[in-house]
């Protein structure tokens, strides 16, 4: 089958991108979220990708009226049987596996048997998710990477119930929408984070232990590797509450203390410092 609608659940810096990358392909897009705030703040960020876009050159006026023009928005935490008959249904909230379950319950009562249930989650199990509806095999992960409009990479999770049908559905999606897509099997991290996330969580753990500061970090990556960006600018731009929440999902999963938390990240996010977000992070430079 061929993806042309999609129900997008969270209006945030993923969902937002996501919807972005879809409707610029044609593909007919509900950005839902709780609030109205949300969605306000979701299609500014798409309206700026946009306009930094055209002053680039790599975008006319015209193409971001049609993006626009394929996007409606839906406010509130309900849903309709009208809004869930589309091709696939996608959440991009918060990694929460309970309120991810109850969005999948809900949506197995409202749509169609064609439609594909996705979930962005970058460590949760696909499997577990899958388990809450009735068509466990037309459940998929699609894990997106930030920002959405410019990486590539899209991890395709295979769950334990995921059918053939529903998988390569979902990898033409991903090329449709100019993605290089890799499939992956469902476990923890699946395969980019369970890599990733554990070299951010050393870089916390080596200024933990007075080794070096912040720059001096991320310019022996920058530089000895080639890294487009340190470890510890990446921690701060991807929040530093997401990293610590999947640290704790790999060590829980795994049961590896290679996966335990750095008790320097836990320490800033007690504070309430989250990176780049909330203005500060292990970096304090952000306007």
């Amino acid at each position: 089958m061929e993806v042309n609608s999609i129900l997008i659940y969270g209006p945030g810096q993923m969902g937002n991108g996501i919807a972005h990358v879809m409707a610029e392909q044609g593909i007919k897009v509900i950005l839902q979220g709780r609030a109205q705030s949300s969605i306000d703040k979701g299609m500014k960020m798409i309206n700026d990708n946009c306009n930094r876009a055209i002053k680039k050159g790599t975008l006319t006026e015209e193409k971001k009226a049609y993006i626009l023009s394929n996007i409606t928005t839906r406010v509130g935490e309900e849903f309709t049987k009208e809004d869930c008959d589309v091709d696939m249904v996608m959440e991009a909230i918060a990694e929460d596996i309970d309120l991810k379950k109850d969005l999948f319950r809900k949506w197995n009562e409202l749509c169609p048997e064609r439609t594909i249930f996705a979930t962005n989650t970058s460590s949760l199990p696909v499997t577990a998710l899958a388990a809450v509806t009735s068509r466990p095999h037309k459940v998929v992960g699609m894990h997106f990477f930030s920002p959405v409009f410019v990486m590539r990479l899209v991890e395709v999770i295979n769950g334990l119930a995921t059918d053939d049908e529903t998988m390569q559905a979902t990898i033409e999606l991903a090329k449709r929408i100019g993605k290089n897509p890799v499939p992956v099997n469902d476990y923890a991290g699946f395969v980019a984070n369970r890599i990733m996330c554990p070299m951010m969580n050393e870089a916390a753990q080596v200024m933990f232990e007075g080794v070096a500061d912040a720059e001096t970090v991320d310019a022996c990556m920058l530089y000895g590797f080639n890294h487009p960006i340190g470890p510890v600018r990446l921690m701060d731009a991807i929040g530093l509450d997401t990293m610590l929440h999947v640290m704790e999902i790999l060590h829980r999963e795994f049961g590896d203390d290679k996966y335990r938390p750095s008790p320097l990240m836990r320490k800033y996010v007690e504070a309430g410092w989250l990176g780049k977000k909330t203005g500060r992070g292990f970096y304090n430079d952000y306007k």
